[in-house]
């Protein structure tokens, strides 16, 4: 199989093991890792994100790992430009780049582009979303179609995330935000990724995660969210959301057992990892899908 040329992509559900199996592919191939997990870019999370540690990186360089500020805005866009800089950088040095993660929107726009939408006044932002809490969804749907009829079939009717940004989209732009979608371009060709999805029966993950939040709490996860309550972030910044910062503060708090914390966090990393199989199959269809057998027969099958 050759790899030479190609750009790897390896998502999955958390705790599938992605890291794990990405570094023994790097050293079979001469490859570098690049992160595509929005969590792991920080670095004042190393343990609540799961991300790999040094000593795992068996000589293999890993770029974007814990290099960002929790206080500091990251999105997508940002992720992207960053991204590219390195796939360059690693094709430079003839070596294989190897993005690596569980943030589907983050290969989502490396292999479609991002969306080049200008920026829309906070106050009109703030104008739709009022407009949308005093009609409801399903009112604000039907008029969002009046004012956008090409979103007819496009947009799920009780979504009202993509609703509002469709509304807002077409209001300030006066262009529809599927419009905006088609004009979006990649910077590489479909032909150079190779699209790797681990595939990991449901029952084993459950028993993976189970066992990943005790070595969380044991590694010292309660000692990491301990020092992140104490930098006062933002409660709007979406780095709060990370599994384990409410539930251990829950327990700092005296208003939960460490028991129970553990239950939490694995009952939540258990559904986030269900939300992204159920984004592999909308979006990750033509990805080749590897169980854990396959995935040492790959390996084996490289030279």
């Amino acid at each position: 199989m050759d790899l030479q040329s190609k750009i790897i992509l390896i998502s999955g559900p958390t705790a599938s093991g992605k890291s794990k199996f990405a570094i023994k592919l790097a050293k079979k191939i001469n490859g570098e890792i690049i992160n595509a997990d929005s969590m792991q870019v920080y670095k004042e999370l190393s343990i609540i994100s799961a991300r790999p540690r040094l000593t795992n990186y068996q000589n293999i360089k890993h770029h974007l790992y814990g290099f960002q500020n929790v206080k500091r805005n990251f999105s997508t866009g940002d992720w992207l430009k960053l991204a590219i800089k390195k796939i360059a950088e690693v094709k430079k040095r003839d070596k294989i780049p190897i993005l690596v993660g569980g943030t589907g929107l983050y290969f989502k726009a490396i292999l479609e582009g991002l969306v080049k939408i200008p920026n829309i006044p906070i106050q009109l932002r703030s104008k739709i979303r009022n407009l949308h809490k005093a009609l409801g969804q399903k009112v604000f749907y039907q008029k969002l179609l009046i004012l956008d009829p090409k979103l007819k079939n496009k947009i799920v009717s009780t979504d009202s995330q993509r609703s509002i940004r469709a509304y807002e989209v077409k209001k300030f732009t006066k262009i529809s935000i599927l419009d905006w979608f088609k004009n979006t371009n990649s910077n590489f060709d479909e032909s150079q990724f190779l699209k790797i999805l681990i595939d990991y029966p449901r029952e084993e993950l459950i028993l993976k995660i189970n066992l990943r939040t005790e070595e969380m709490i044991k590694m010292g996860a309660i000692k990491e969210v301990k020092k992140f309550i104490k930098l006062k972030v933002p409660r709007n910044k979406s780095v709060n959301k990370a599994i384990g910062i409410s539930e251990i503060k829950e327990y700092l708090d005296k208003k939960k057992e460490l028991t129970e914390i553990k239950d939490k966090i694995s009952i939540k990393t258990r559904q986030y990892a269900k939300r992204q199989s159920t984004w592999a199959r909308g979006n990750m269809n033509n990805w080749l899908k590897l169980n854990p057998k396959e995935m040492n027969k790959f390996l084996k099958k490289i030279k």
